[in-house]
């Protein structure tokens, strides 16, 4: 495809996304702000230390190579 077709595609396919306006479910929308659906999960002070020593190897940004 010539450079011309594939920019006019690539216009139209734009201004077809930019001008899209999809039906907004706000009951969703809000459920899923608001977590009234997922519970929050309560993790014990023993459960935490009993893995703490396993994390000690790692960071935040990268796990520990073997």
């Amino acid at each position: 495809m010539g450079r011309g077709r594939q920019k006019a595609k690539h216009t139209k396919v734009a201004r077809e996304l930019k001008y899209f306006s999809p039906e907004t479910n706000y009951d969703a929308l809000e459920r899923e702000l608001t977590g009234h659906d997922a519970p929050v999960e309560v993790i014990d002070d023993d459960e935490v230390s009993k893995w703490s020593e396993y994390a000690e190897g790692y960071s935040e940004d990268e796990p520990k190579r073997a």
